[in-house]
């Protein structure tokens, strides 16, 4: 049997890794500012993080949903401590396009609608309503199309309130990144996430933030729309979560009153997802790294703004785009083969940073070296 072949690989075999560096088959230290996607955000390999795995695998490693597992409770209580959304309730599944699915049928649920608002550039996962919701028409198969779901202009408030107006009483959801991954690292402005607080509230939308890539400390905030200074009804969350462990979830305002039944989940919140999960949110409390995430990625931010060959630097924290000209296109392949250094990439030239959220200036100016000497 052959591997499916839908992914295009770079020719390097990782067989060890450890805090911001991994390995390859020829003993080749590499430098990670990529995260494989901004999963890994608290370092490969952290030694509580593989206690904890370690230490419960030997307990019991899987029972589903139908017992008591207080691991999930414990989750629940360390999640809305270091969120700040104490009151909010938690579901758990198993990856960021589950958790979008989820919180899209459970507002469909609440308010017993059909329409969605998305906007341009949105990438919300890769099921049947998540996808449907990607504003990416080559991965949406027939079977995916719905006409319950309205395109708008990324930060735009005119025309949400147009929409809005127009068919306010049949919108059952807007979902939103607060900052674009494979859009290209493109931020909500403020005042457009508290339009959509505002209008959803008018209608009784469900304000859904997408928070799978963007959230979880990557910001220096643990939800990246939390700069809006308004609460969504509804956050998903995912990559960061788990540091590599298949775990994701929603968190719910709690006007929402669940049923049994309402949804459901096999793997979503095993002992072993929530064990990874607590290991991640004890590690970014006791280490501060949502400060470590904010600090060093200003500094980066900073220095990247003095480079005169970039056309835009955008992000905040450590979910950082760099847009480059057309002639230096080649520099994200030189980073990785030339200079060692992972990062990812958004059509047409973004470099994207999405690194451990312990990440050192020491990393930090690595990169920079680096990048100075293939733009130059």
């Amino acid at each position: 049997m052959n591997l499916f072949d839908v992914y295009p690989l770079n020719d390097i075999e990782i067989t060890k890794a450890s805090g911001s560096n991994v390995w390859d088959a020829n003993n080749q230290q590499y430098l990670d500012l990529y995260g494989g996607h901004a999963v890994i955000s608290i370092g490969h390999t952290h030694p509580h993080y593989v206690k904890r795995l370690t230490d419960q695998l030997n307990k019991v490693g899987f029972y589903s949903n139908s017992v008591k597992i207080p691991l999930q409770v414990q989750l629940a209580e360390k999640l809305g401590q270091v969120s700040g959304k104490k009151d909010f309730q938690l579901f758990l599944c198993n990856s960021g396009a589950e958790a979008n699915e989820n919180a899209l049928k459970l507002a469909s649920f609440y308010n017993g609608r059909k329409k969605v608002i998305a906007f341009s550039g949105a990438f919300h996962g890769r099921t049947s309503l998540a996808v449907a919701v990607t504003d990416n028409t080559k991965i949406v198969a027939p079977v995916n199309q719905t006409e319950n779901v309205i395109f708008l202009p990324y930060n735009n408030e005119v025309a949400l309130e147009e929409t809005f107006k127009a068919q306010g009483n049949e919108i059952c959801a807007v979902i939103i990144e607060g900052i674009q991954g494979v859009g290209g690292i493109k931020e909500a402005s403020k005042s457009f996430l508290q339009k959509i607080r505002s209008l959803c509230d008018e209608y009784n939308a469900v304000y859904i933030a997408d928070s799978v890539q963007c959230g979880y400390g990557r910001t220096g905030l643990f939800y990246s729309h939390d700069y809006a200074g308004v609460e969504a009804d509804v956050y998903t969350m995912a990559k960061g979560m788990g540091n590599g462990f298949p775990v994701a979830g929603i968190s719910i305002v709690p006007k929402f009153k669940p049923w049994h039944g309402e949804l459901g989940t096999t793997f979503g919140g095993n002992h072993l997802a929530c064990a990874a999960a607590l290991a991640v949110l004890e590690t970014m409390e006791q280490d501060n790294l949502l400060k470590n995430a904010e600090e060093v990625g200003n500094y980066l931010i900073t220095e990247l703004k003095k480079f005169e060959q970039i056309k835009e630097i955008r992000g905040r924290g450590l979910m950082i785009g760099i847009e480059l000209p057309e002639e230096l296109a080649h520099v994200k392949k030189d980073l990785l083969f030339k200079h060692f250094i992972f990062t990812g990439e958004a059509k047409p030239n973004v470099i994207r940073l999405l690194p451990a959220l312990n990440l050192t200036k020491a990393h930090a100016d690595e990169f920079l070296a680096a990048f100075r000497k293939l733009v130059k």
